[in-house]
């Protein structure tokens, strides 16, 4: 029987998702996938597999799962309390979860986002060419209790007890943004504003974007309401009737028609994606060449963390100056280790 993993229980907002479906925006659907596409890079990394491979993503609040086989996983995005059998497991690393064994994950300490990675991924049924869910599109549902996942075969099996050192995006923040077709509707003032003002993020948000609340009024642009709908990808900030920034996120709708003062850069989005509400942001516009540079750095970063993995506990049989360790108070050297009992 192939391996999976069984949901017992599971938060409002637990779903499966791989990178998405591109090349569908002409027909209405925006591409999906995850929320915080960096942490399905930093899972891949922790289970030294392929990015694209499927993972459980937790909005606020994870569940319990419970493995039908040996299997390895890794947790990711935004920290929750996580426990194997009860006894508590680091986040933004690599376990076993053994048979039988129940894997709880609780509410989110801080960030929107966690992930549960599954060595081999989650083998769920293909549509159009992806497994994500995709809520507002109507393909694939939330996780329920008594969902069995199965798993990819996995290429490495055993190799656990990994760790990335974590990423600071999940407590607002500053985030870089590059002018849109739109932003020359608002004027100079306006635009100077925007980049002054300190934005807190609203408790009304979701997949397909989240609202940002102004320290001052309103953004107000020569256009108002009489835009021409026209397409929107993830990142755009729209100003919406009543002057407040909504940023959309990976289950956008593809057109709209509320102007769009600027976008945010695909490196800073995870930021936005995980900001909890209340939290405090700033938009900050770059030019697009800064943007592009920005970018080519963030790729390098990510194919770069699997050389940032460090274990979990040191092997002493990597250890080569190991002899210089206080491995017992009093014995700091090879003759005191090898100096016979009395």
């Amino acid at each position: 029987m192939t391996p999976a993993l069984i949901v017992h229980r599971a938060g409002p907002g637990v779903t499966v998702q791989d990178l998405g479906r591109p090349g569908y925006l002409a027909f209405g659907l925006s591409r999906g996938g995850p929320a915080d596409r960096l942490a399905l890079a930093e899972g891949a990394a922790l289970l030294s597999q392929d990015e694209g491979l499927a993972a459980i993503e937790m909005a606020g609040m994870g569940g319990e799962f419970e493995a039908t086989a040996d299997m390895r996983i890794a947790l990711t995005g935004a920290p929750m309390r996580a426990t194997i059998d009860g006894t508590r497991i680091a986040w933004n690393a690599s376990h076993c979860l053994a048979a039988g064994q129940r894997h709880s994950v609780g509410a989110a300490e801080c960030g929107s986002y966690g992930y549960l990675h599954l060595g081999g991924g989650v083998a769920a049924d293909e549509r159009l060419g992806a497994r994500s869910t995709h809520l507002a599109a109507g393909i694939g549902r939330m996780l329920t209790p008594g969902t069995r996942l199965p798993t990819g075969p996995d290429k490495h099996p055993g190799a656990v007890g990994m760790t990335l050192d974590a990423d600071a995006r999940f407590e607002g923040g500053t985030v870089r943004v590059v002018p849109s077709l739109k932003t020359e509707f608002f004027d100079p003032n306006q635009i100077a504003r925007f980049e002054a003002d300190e934005f807190r993020r609203d408790s009304r948000g979701n997949r397909m974007g989240v609202r940002f609340l102004p320290g001052g009024g309103g953004y107000q642009n020569e256009a108002g309401l009489s835009v021409v709908s026209e397409v929107i990808v993830p990142g755009d900030i729209q100003i919406t009737g009543d002057g407040t920034p909504f940023v959309l996120l990976s289950e956008c709708q593809t057109t709209g028609g509320y102007p769009r003062i600027g976008s945010v850069l695909p490196a800073d989005l995870p930021r936005v994606a995980q900001a909890q509400a209340g939290a405090r942001l700033k938009f900050r516009f770059v030019t697009l060449e800064d943007a592009v540079k920005a970018e080519l750095l963030e790729q390098v970063r990510r194919r770069g963390l699997r050389r940032a993995l460090r274990p979990l506990v040191r092997d002493p049989r990597s250890m080569a100056d190991l002899l210089s360790y206080q491995l017992i108070s009093g014995a700091t050297a090879g003759d005191d280790l090898e100096r016979p009992l009395p």
